[in-house]
């Protein structure tokens, strides 16, 4: 008999076992389920995220950068900061039309964020990010005005009232009543509505996050608290033609002329590429993979501890089988790939359940977070085999231990 009548023998044998032993069976399967579900939701969900920021990043372009004046990948403390953060003066909107002005640069502004709760009558909406910027807000960031308008220009330059909503948000807060024209309180602020913004469909808006609301950046300046460390930034596209290292550079010589910094002195603004943030979340998004996989290792141990019990105590059971296999000339080698076929098959029907249930669960939750992205194959091959390893793995000394049974012993076995 070849090698592969004997793996289909095998698999036919475990399959009538375990249908012999059916909550047996589930109890054993069930760890490697929980394992392969968690690393398959997981994949599933890291996916979509990594697709969402690659999708974002395409809307405000590959050329476009922010100039920051310290970039961290994690926020500072702003009331504890480095002595070299401190040093470093806060952006200026003077800083911003400068560079706006110079020939390698197409759009250039300064933008700041807040939070704030938005309030209109007896609807009070959770704490949401407030922008304060311009009309170039859709060029970087994506979307488009659905209704009314942007800031005029005299708006712009006094600061004034007025603010461009989160189409959801109006949603919420207005329900069918058209709010162009209407008065809400934005953070404790009266601002009249000018118009409604549908953000571009992801979930990722660099740098920073869902935005409800869009005020001038004077008027955010004026009536709000800014963390002007971590929350005020200047996003800059260069003009057509005109490359992002070159664009860059232009920055950099206006910044540091404007500062008097001298030949020798470092610095005292960061300038973030798309890249860089891209690399930011794929380290994030990565370590967060990494933990959940570690995670559900501990499952998959646990199942396959509990493929071993199970076994061992199949091998005990099953001792006169075993000697009559033998007395009919099996040899220890048939014996062995029995039972390790056997315990693969175990986890390969649990790892195939737990592929679906997770990949079931994580499009379910990337929906939910409006993160959908395509089928992690890579993962969905590496958890079968790694399924099938683990039956192959904790099976190995039960299958040893009934390979060795000796075959009148055997036979004598009550």
């Amino acid at each position: 008999m070849n090698l592969i009548d004997t793996v289909q023998e095998n698999v036919a044998l475990a399959v009538t076992t375990l249908r012999t032993s059916k909550l047996r069976s589930a109890l054993t399967i069930l760890g490697v389920v929980i394992g392969i579900s968690t690393v398959m939701a997981m994949a599933t969900i890291v996916s979509g995220i990594e697709q969402q920021i690659v999708r974002t990043i395409e809307v405000a372009g590959p050329t476009t950068f922010y100039v920051m004046k310290v970039f961290s990948q994690t926020p500072l403390n702003p009331d504890a900061l480095p002595k070299w953060v401190r040093v470093r003066p806060d952006l200026s909107a003077a800083e911003a039309e400068l560079l706006a002005r110079l020939p390698e640069i197409g759009y250039a502004a300064l933008w700041g964020q807040t939070l704030a709760r938005l309030e209109y009558g007896a609807v009070r909406s959770q704490p949401t990010t407030l922008s304060g910027a311009d009309e170039g807000f859709t060029e970087i960031m994506g979307g488009e005005l659905v209704v009314g308008r942007w800031f005029t220009k005299s708006e712009l330059k006094t600061g004034a009232n007025v603010v461009v909503l989160d189409e959801s948000h109006a949603r919420r807060l207005f329900g069918r009543v058209n709010p162009i024209g209407r008065t809400l309180s934005v953070g404790g602020q009266p601002c009249e509505v000018v118009g409604l913004y549908a953000p571009a469909k992801n979930i990722f808006t660099p740098p920073g996050a869902d935005n409800g609301a869009i005020i001038p950046y004077r008027t955010l300046d004026q009536h709000y608290d800014i963390d002007k460390t971590n929350a005020l930034f200047i996003p800059v596209k260069p003009r057509t033609g005109v490359t992002v290292l070159a664009a860059q550079e232009a920055v950099t010589v206006a910044l540091r002329e404007r500062r008097g910094l001298r030949p020798a002195d470092r610095n005292s603004f960061d300038l973030i590429t798309q890249d860089q943030i891209l690399d930011l979340f794929s380290t994030m998004t990565g370590a967060f993979f990494l933990v959940m996989v570690s995670l559900s290792s501990v499952a998959l141990l646990v199942g396959g501890i509990g493929v071993m019990a199970i076994m061992m105590v199949s091998v005990t059971s099953r001792t006169r089988e075993i000697g009559l296999r033998k007395a009919v000339g099996a040899t220890r080698r048939d014996i062995m790939m029995q039972f390790l076929i056997e315990s693969a098959t175990l986890t390969g029907i649990g790892g195939v359940i737990g592929i679906v249930v997770g990949l079931g669960f994580g499009r379910l939750i990337s929906m939910a977070i409006n993160a959908q992205g395509s089928t992690p194959l890579s993962q969905t091959v590496a958890a079968v085999t790694v399924s099938i390893a683990i039956g192959i793995v904790f099976g190995l000394i039960p299958a040893r231990r009934a390979a060795r049974l000796d075959p009148v012993e055997a036979l004598r076995y009550e």
